[in-house]
Order: structure tokens, then C-alpha cells, then sequence
């Protein structure tokens, strides 16, 4: 998921035991139609840390529009629940060639969009053309950030190096039966379709409130009244309302073609302080809320609240900028990796159950390497590097966000502090840089060169390894400061593989080829949690927050 979040235009029966979510993407009834009028489960109230940006995920990249769109969109394919494994959703099976180019799709039968257009193939390929044919400011990779990302071009565009990428066509084979069509293979596409950015939209409605007619520019936008007041899905949940800077209010949909919600309504209401949340939490006004603080766990245990963990599929790293002439030699690099403990890091800064990283990915991702070289904490050994580098006496820049909490980072302070002594501890001199999170932190680590050592992370978007290592390391970067054309065209390759068995073959030897590069220090997968009221019952959490709330109820 996007690291610049907030910058940018995942039945109780006792205290602290959630069971499984019936109605999760994979398992929702698929008997069409829906199952019952639903209500009568309560009101669930759940605080967001921000507002959504805005209410159509086609230009979403951010969690809270994502958590938002979960509710009242779906794509063709889901996750399976609890993991970050594609599983059938508004498409109930798909075959490929053996190429790698064609995948056709047999839909759902039976589901309808909010505005009782029904879903079937020529639905779909209105979704994939549309985003093909965007235009303008539509195409601006900050509105459409997904699509740019994985699509890379359009049908036109005033810059012909934009012009077509990866998308080729979308064909309605039947009703129920569609074919979309790549110019060139790309293992990732069935995960990537689990993104709430290609959910299936109301072809009516986004013809009707003129969804794709944004105005003003890419730091200013202005969105259609199809993305601010009636966005269309198929999901379990209806758009209410939206009170922006407070709260977004949603409804169960009464034909939901699965396991109609029970909830008589849902308010996710905007909080952006999380000891505020806490607060609202202990207080009795909301029912739930995202990122806990690792402090904080204890004490609404021990008071009845229920905390559930996210298996984690995300990775805080510690970036490393060659651009700084020191940094570019690759024995001051060997020398921070063998001066950082990373359990101490750990135990100082993250939750109980996160674990140590070897790698740019977790360990459940296509393509981990149980072979790269790990460069264990050896305080001595990075002395040793540092002399025969000739900088002893090293002083750096470390750049850290202030007033941020993110799944991969829950407390950057604390990370920074138990890293900032462990290099002084070898020698290494630091100038400490604390920087808001928004908006400074991120254009200075990502957008300009003036950094050398930063704290960052990436939580996964689906399970697939070129949305980790492609994402950090595909081409040259103001981030990491290097220019290496043999990872990028073994990260581009890897890319087009049309087999999991080729991808997880060649994503080792990158792991492999990264970890002897060493471009920075892959450092821990925190465990996010989420905490509830005791009276809330029926949410799964999920790794890529895949959370679809129609099974839960408050008591």
C-alpha cells in the first residue's frame, strides 16, 4: 500500500476471541441474491486515522479510501480470508494461456450494482476500458496511481512513451464470460485484481455523474459527484453520506448476492490522533480502531477490550542513500548492517510476534530466499569495516518522521532511538533529522537527494513479489541514490514471468543479488493491531486489510 497515505490527490463469545467473518471476500454465500434483509446487528462505529481522498478507488491509493471502498465495492477477484492469497470473488473461476497473455473470466451470476444495474461481462470490460481510456488529468500518476503503476499506458496521451503498456483488450466472450487480454505477460495481474483501485463499478452511474471529469491539477483536484456523492459497487454496503473531516455513513445493501450485512448501519468516523482513538475507544464512542500503539495493548486488555493481530505482510527497512559519496562504498554498508540488532529494535519499538527481517519481503511472498546473506549483529566486525573503509570517524545524516503511525512503523521515534545508539556504539557519529510526516518527511526521502541514512516501509498491496522489491528497487530512485541497470532488468524480467514456479525461481536470485548489493537494511515485519468493545463481534482481520464488515454485529 502507498507510504505517502495522508500526502496524496490494508460472533465474540469472550473478551479479546473474534471469530472468523462469514461473510469474507472468499466466503461470502454464492447462492445469489443475498440471504436475508440484514439489520438488526447495531450500529458499528470504527475510527479511521483520515479522511478518505476520495470516494471512487479507481483514484484512491491510500488505506482509509480503501478501508471505505472494501465496503461497497468488489473486483473480480478477492483475497482468501486471513492471508494474502487470491481467492474468487465477482469472478467464481478464470483460466489463462499458456502464454501468459489471455485471462478469461466466468462470472457471478445473480449480482447487481447499488443502482440495480446488473453485473456481467460487458461490465467488466467497461471498467478495463475505462481506465485505458483515461485522459488528461486522469492520467496523472498521483490520481491513478495503481493503474499507472501496474498498467504503465494509455489508449492516448500527449506523451507518446505513455501511450499503450500492458493492457490490449477486453472481450465479452457471453453474459457471463469476458477475456482481457495483455500485450505482455505479467505473473502479478490475478493478485493485483484483489485491489480495491480495480473494483467493478457501475458502468450506469459512472456515465450518469461523469466520474472520470476531474478538475483543477494533481495537487489541487477536483472530483466528480460520482467519486464524492454516489459511488456504485456491488459490495455489501450503500453509500450514505460523507461528512468530510468526520465520518463516512453506509448502509447494508438489501440484494447483496451473498451474506447480506447484519449491521443496521456503519459510521467510519475520521480521528487522526490515535491516543484520541484510544480515548473514543475507552470512552464508549466507537466500537473499534486501526494501528494501536504497541504501548497501548496492555492497558485495554486488561480493561476488557478486545485486540486482534494482523498476520504481518509488511516491512520497515532502513534506507541507506548513495548518493552520499560514504554511503557508496559498500563496506560502510556492510559496516551499519553488522552494527544494527535488529531484536533489540524489536523489543524497543514494535509489538509482541514481530519478527526479524532477512529480506525486501515477508517470508510467505513468492520468491523469499532462505540463501541471502544476513549480515548478523556483530558490533566488532562493523569496526573492523569501518577502519578498513577509512571512516572511522563517519558522521551521517539520519532522517526520521515525527507525529506518524504506520502498520510497518508504529513508532518510528523509538526505531530511531535504538538504531541512533547501536551505530554510535561502533563510531558512527549521527546528526539526528526529525521531520513531520506530512508534508516534509516523504519529499525529502523520496523526492530529493538531501537524506542519508531514513527509516520507510512498505505494507503489501497482494501477494506478489514484484510488489515488494519491484516497488523499492525497479528503477533509479532519489530514495536510494544508485544506478544498478543488472537489478533493474532482472526486476523487469522477473515481471513478465508467466508461471508462480519461474516467479519464485527468479525473485530468489534477486533477494539473493539485493542482499549482496545491500542498498539498505531490511529491519522487521511489525504485527499491526486493531482493538474493539467488547461488544463487537465477527471481524477477521486480514493482512492486506481485505476487511468486509457484512458479518460483523455489535451486541
Amino acid at each position: 500500500m502507498r507510504r505517502n497515505v495522508a500526502g496524496r490527490a490494508a460472533a465474540v463469545l469472550t473478551a479479546g476471541a473474534l471469530v472468523a467473518v462469514a461473510g469474507c471476500a472468499s466466503e461470502r454465500d454464492d447462492t445469489g441474491g443475498g440471504t436475508g434483509e440484514g439489520g438488526d446487528g447495531g450500529t458499528f462505529v470504527f475510527a479511521a486515522s483520515s479522511d478518505p481522498v476520495v470516494l471512487d478507488p479507481a483514484f484512491a491509493s491510500d488505506g482509509e479510501t480503501f478501508r471505505v471502498a472494501r465496503q461497497i465495492f468488489e473486483g473480480l477477484v478477492g483475497t482468501e480470508p486471513g492471508t494474502a492469497d487470491p481467492a474468487p470473488l465477482l469472478a467464481e473461476s478464470w483460466e489463462s494461456t499458456d502464454d501468459g497473455l489471455s485471462y478469461t473470466f466466468d462470472l457471478r451470476e445473480g449480482v447487481t450494482f447499488h443502482d440495480g444495474t446488473v453485473f456481467d461481462a460487458a461490465a467488466v470490460c467497461f471498467n478495463f476500458d475505462r481506465w485505458y481510456g483515461w485522459t488528461g488529468l486522469t492520467q496523472n500518476e498521483n490520481i491513478s496511481y495503481y493503474y499507472n503503476n501496474l498498467y504503465q499506458g494509455f489508449a492516448e496521451s500527449e506523451d507518446p512513451e505513455r501511450v499503450g503498456g500492458l493492457y490490449e483488450s477486453c472481450t465479452v466472450d457471453d453474459e457471463q464470460t469476458a477475456t482481457v487480454t495483455l500485450t505482455r505477460p505479467f505473473a502479478g495481474f490475478i493478485a493485483s485484481l484483489s485491489l480495491p483501485a480495480f473494483s467493478m463499478q457501475s458502468p450506469t452511474a459512472l456515465e450518469e455523474y461523469d466520474a472520470d471529469n476531474l478538475e483543477g491539477d494533481a495537487d489541487d483536484v477536483r472530483f466528480s459527484a460520482y467519486g464524492t456523492e454516489h459511488p456504485t459497487g456491488t459490495g455489501p454496503f450503500v453509500f450514505d453520506s460523507w461528512q468530510r473531516g468526520q465520518s463516512v455513513t453506509l448502509s447494508p445493501y438489501p440484494d447483496y448476492w451473498g451474506d447480506v450485512a447484519q449491521l443496521d448501519s456503519v459510521v467510519i468516523q475520521t480521528i487522526s490522533d490515535g491516543n484520541a482513538r484510544r480515548q473514543a475507544l475507552e470512552g464508549g464512542t466507537i466500537d473499534g480502531y486501526d494501528l494501536v500503539a504497541p504501548g497501548d495493548i496492555d492497558a485495554l486488555e486488561a480493561a476488557g477490550f478486545q485486540i486482534e493481530d494482523r498476520d504481518p505482510f509488511n516491512l520497515l527497512y532502513l534506507g541507506i542513500n548513495q548518493a552520499v559519496p560514504e554511503l557508496a562504498d559498500p563496506l560502510v554498508r556492510e559496516a551499519i548492517a553488522h552494527a544494527i540488532d535488529k531484536d533489540a529494535v524489536i523489543s524497543q519499538s514494535m509489538p509482541e510476534g514481530s519478527t526479524v527481517a532477512t529480506q525486501f519481503m515477508p517470508e510467505i511472498v513468492t520468491g523469499w530466499s532462505p540463501d541471502v546473506e544476513t549480515y548478523e549483529y556483530d558490533p566488532d566486525r562493523a569496526r573492523e569495516l569501518l577502519a578498513e573503509a577509512g571512516q572511522s570517524d563517519l558522521t551521517i545524516d539520519f532522517v526520521y518522521p515525527t507525529g506518524v503511525s504506520r502498520p510497518y512503523m508504529p513508532n518510528p521515534e523509538d526505531s530511531f532511538v535504538a538504531m541512533r545508539s547501536q551505530l554510535e556504539a561502533v563510531g558512527i557519529t549521527v546528526n539526528p533529522v526529525a521531520l513531520p510526516w506530512s508534508p516534509d518527511y516523504l519529499d525529502r526521502v523520496i523526492g530529493s537527494a538531501d537524506h542519508g541514512l531514513h527509516l520507510l516501509g512498505w505494507t503489501g498491496d497482494y501477494n506478489d513479489p514484484d510488489n515488494f522489491v519491484g516497488v523499492f528497487f525497479g528503477t533509479q530512485s532519489d530514495e536510494w541514490g544508485f544506478d544498478n541497470p543488472e537489478l533493474f532488468a532482472a526486476l523487469a524480467a522477473a515481471r513478465e514471468l508467466p508461471s508462480e514456479e519461474e516467479q519464485g525461481t527468479a525473485y530468489e536470485a534477486i533477494n539473493q543479488q539485493v542482499m549482496e548489493f545491500l542498498p539498505g537494511i531490511p529491519i522487521a515485519s511489525p504485527v499491526p493491531s486493531l482493538a474493539f468493545a467488547e461488544r463487537v463481534s465477527g471481524y477477521e482481520p486480514s493482512p492486506v486489510q481485505d476487511e468486509v464488515w457484512n458479518g460483523v454485529t455489535v451486541s
